[in-house]
């Protein structure tokens, strides 16, 4: 049986395929945006993506392509996203088993206006609960929040000592959010909760300039 055929294969190329389309219902990833990734095995590297330049909600499984170590692509047809340079710094420095990029309204707002900052914080929330390592509200976590660069090896350089400590995401301003896992659940779990709470901070400033909070 060939590799391309390999039962593992069939079921993460299906569930990133699935996990695509999912994304792109909940206008994460409108037009061309976004890309995902999955590993496929360690050594050597091979990651499973989307091709550059398609409708990732329309993605069958057999039109995904596999990329190596260097960000080559060694299986399938089409180009890898210029942005695979900074899912393999992800995946090198968080063991990182799928990456997930989005371009969501709230993650593209909210990644321009906390540049200054250099990181967006959440805090007291619920849903913090679904972060890895995570088991109270009662917590706040610092998402790293980096210039747009289109030289993504630079980019990949700047975000790299950055991962290690970030709360499973990072935003990149004016361009969205990445988010990562263990493996894809966990990587489409951590997407999830942060794009619910880069949505409750975009609602809550906005609701804080028009109503300000009742005093007692």
């Amino acid at each position: 049986m060939t590799e391309a055929t390999s039962p593992a294969r069939s079921v993460a190329a299906q569930g990133l395929s699935d996990a695509m389309a999912a994304i792109h219902r909940r206008g994460w990833c409108d037009g061309t945006g976004g890309n995902f990734s999955c590993v496929l095995q360690r050594q050597p590297l091979r990651l499973l993506m989307a091709p550059s330049g398609v409708d990732k909600g329309a993605v069958p499984p057999e039109q995904l392509i596999e990329v190596d170590g260097r960000g080559a692509v060694v299986r399938g047809e089409g180009r890898a996203s210029a942005e695979t340079a900074l899912h393999l710094a992800i995946v090198a420095s968080c063991a990182a088993g799928a990456v997930l990029h989005t371009h969501s309204q709230a993650g593209t707002l909210l990644s321009q206006w906390a540049l200054p900052l250099g990181q967006l914080e959440l805090s007291d929330l619920e849903m913090l609960k679904g972060l890895a390592g995570i088991d109270t509200h009662a917590c706040s976590v610092r998402v790293p929040v980096l210039a747009n660069d289109q030289n993504l090896e630079r980019l990949s350089a700047l975000a790299a000592p950055l991962l290690p400590a970030a709360p499973q995401g990072l935003l990149i301003a004016g361009h969205g959010l990445y988010a990562w896992g263990d493996d894809l659940p966990s990587a489409r779990r951590h997407l999830e909760i942060l794009e619910f709470l880069l949505e409750q901070r975009w609602r809550q400033l906005l609701l804080g300039a028009i109503a300000p909070a009742p005093t007692a």
